[in-house]
Protein backbone atom coordinates (compact mmCIF):
# COMPACT_ATOMS: atom_id res chain seq x y z
CA UNK A 1 0.00 0.00 0.00
CA UNK A 2 1.43 3.29 -1.16
CA UNK A 3 0.98 6.03 1.66
CA UNK A 4 -1.40 8.90 1.58
CA UNK A 5 -1.13 12.08 -0.23
CA UNK A 6 -1.25 14.93 1.82
CA UNK A 7 -0.32 17.92 -0.35
CA UNK A 8 -2.18 18.70 -3.53
CA UNK A 9 1.20 19.66 -5.14
CA UNK A 10 2.38 15.64 -5.08
CA UNK A 11 -1.22 14.45 -6.09
CA UNK A 12 -0.94 16.60 -9.57
CA UNK A 13 1.24 14.37 -11.01
CA UNK A 14 0.26 11.24 -9.50
CA UNK A 15 -3.66 12.14 -11.31
CA UNK A 16 -2.17 12.65 -14.61
CA UNK A 17 -0.42 9.14 -14.32
CA UNK A 18 -3.39 7.95 -13.01
CA UNK A 19 -4.71 9.14 -16.70
CA UNK A 20 -1.74 8.30 -19.14
CA UNK A 21 -4.03 6.30 -21.35
CA UNK A 22 -5.04 9.07 -24.28
CA UNK A 23 -8.61 7.00 -24.29
CA UNK A 24 -8.90 7.36 -20.79
CA UNK A 25 -8.50 11.14 -20.70
CA UNK A 26 -11.29 11.73 -23.89
CA UNK A 27 -13.81 10.21 -21.88
CA UNK A 28 -13.03 12.44 -19.34
CA UNK A 29 -13.19 15.47 -21.69
CA UNK A 30 -16.58 14.07 -22.77
CA UNK A 31 -17.77 13.88 -19.33
CA UNK A 32 -16.86 16.88 -18.13
CA UNK A 33 -17.87 18.62 -21.35
CA UNK A 34 -21.60 17.18 -21.00
CA UNK A 35 -21.52 18.22 -16.70
CA UNK A 36 -20.27 22.04 -17.54
CA UNK A 37 -23.29 21.67 -20.53
CA UNK A 38 -26.03 20.34 -17.85
CA UNK A 39 -24.69 23.20 -15.57
CA UNK A 40 -25.07 25.29 -17.51
CA UNK A 41 -28.62 24.46 -18.64
CA UNK A 42 -29.56 24.00 -14.95
CA UNK A 43 -28.89 27.75 -14.80
CA UNK A 44 -30.26 28.91 -17.84
CA UNK A 45 -33.53 27.04 -17.70
CA UNK A 46 -34.04 27.32 -13.81
CA UNK A 47 -33.97 23.00 -13.68
CA UNK A 48 -32.37 22.07 -10.21
CA UNK A 49 -32.94 18.52 -11.15
CA UNK A 50 -30.08 19.12 -13.92
CA UNK A 51 -27.37 19.71 -11.51
CA UNK A 52 -27.86 15.80 -10.36
CA UNK A 53 -27.48 14.81 -14.44
CA UNK A 54 -24.39 16.46 -14.41
CA UNK A 55 -22.99 14.13 -11.66
CA UNK A 56 -23.85 11.29 -13.40
CA UNK A 57 -22.72 12.76 -17.28
CA UNK A 58 -19.65 13.89 -15.75
CA UNK A 59 -18.85 10.47 -13.43
CA UNK A 60 -20.40 8.10 -15.89
CA UNK A 61 -17.92 8.54 -18.73
CA UNK A 62 -14.79 8.75 -16.39
CA UNK A 63 -15.64 5.76 -14.18
CA UNK A 64 -15.96 3.52 -17.71
CA UNK A 65 -12.91 5.02 -18.42
CA UNK A 66 -10.85 4.06 -15.23
CA UNK A 67 -12.69 0.54 -15.33
CA UNK A 68 -12.17 -0.44 -18.84
CA UNK A 69 -9.72 1.67 -20.78
CA UNK A 70 -7.12 2.50 -17.95
CA UNK A 71 -7.94 -0.26 -15.82
CA UNK A 72 -7.30 1.20 -12.25
CA UNK A 73 -9.80 2.67 -9.31
CA UNK A 74 -10.71 6.48 -9.95
CA UNK A 75 -8.94 8.68 -7.67
CA UNK A 76 -12.45 10.20 -6.79
CA UNK A 77 -12.39 6.95 -4.70
CA UNK A 78 -9.60 8.22 -2.12
CA UNK A 79 -9.22 12.19 -2.95
CA UNK A 80 -13.12 13.29 -4.04
CA UNK A 81 -12.01 16.95 -3.67
CA UNK A 82 -8.65 17.22 -5.23
CA UNK A 83 -9.78 14.70 -8.11
CA UNK A 84 -12.66 16.75 -8.76
CA UNK A 85 -10.61 20.18 -9.21
CA UNK A 86 -7.91 18.20 -11.18
CA UNK A 87 -10.72 16.74 -13.78
CA UNK A 88 -11.36 20.37 -14.81
CA UNK A 89 -8.04 21.24 -14.27
CA UNK A 90 -6.93 18.50 -16.88
CA UNK A 91 -9.67 19.56 -19.51
CA UNK A 92 -9.22 23.25 -19.54
CA UNK A 93 -5.15 22.15 -19.87
CA UNK A 94 -6.39 20.49 -22.32
CA UNK A 95 -8.55 23.06 -24.14
CA UNK A 96 -5.88 25.62 -23.54
CA UNK A 97 -2.85 23.04 -25.37
CA UNK A 98 -1.22 22.87 -22.32
CA UNK A 99 -1.67 19.10 -21.30
CA UNK A 100 1.00 17.95 -22.82
CA UNK A 101 3.87 19.94 -21.17
CA UNK A 102 1.46 18.82 -17.87
CA UNK A 103 2.27 15.10 -19.05
CA UNK A 104 5.63 15.09 -19.42
CA UNK A 105 6.18 16.65 -16.28
CA UNK A 106 4.50 13.72 -14.46
CA UNK A 107 6.76 11.09 -16.75
CA UNK A 108 3.89 10.38 -19.21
Amino acid sequence: MTAKITQYAEFWPYYLREHSNANCRRLHYIGSTLALLCLIAAFIFMMPWLVLLALVAGYGPAWIAHFFVQKNRPATFTYPFWSLYSDFRMYFYWLGGKLPEELKKAGI
